[in-house]
């Protein structure tokens, strides 16, 4: 199935490219949950982590290792930021081809509540 993201990657639509290799793209987020929101997507398809294969857990290493640089390269990983990727519906994916999101840029504080143990 073709997403938004393959439509991006193919430069059918715009986007705020902040890096590019052979491997991934990464951009800014249209709809930013932080003051830094940038969506690492791996151009090898993939739609869900349910569906990644056991001989690929170098996509998500790369994913994760653009992030970390991405976020040394503009100064934020002293203060720190999150990583986070969704899986299906209730875990809060909304686009079917698998990415990392980074956010940055503020306190993003803890997940669940303080009653949870957080």
């Amino acid at each position: 199935m073709t997403t938004i993201f393959h439509r991006i990657i193919r430069r059918e639509i715009p986007a705020d490219i902040v890096y590019e290799d052979e491997h991934l793209i990464a951009f800014r987020d249209i709809a930013p949950q932080a003051p830094v929101h940038v969506l690492f997507v791996p151009k090898v398809d993939v739609a869900t982590l349910n569906d990644l294969q056991a001989g690929q857990a170098d996509v998500v290493g790369r994913l994760a290792l653009a992030a970390a640089a991405y976020a040394k390269r503009e100064g934020y990983a002293e203060d720190g930021y999150r990583i986070v990727m969704n899986c299906n519906d209730d875990g809060g994916q909304t686009v079917f081809q698998i990415h990392l999101h980074l956010l940055a840029g503020a306190p993003l504080g803890r997940f669940g509540t303080a009653a949870e143990g957080g």
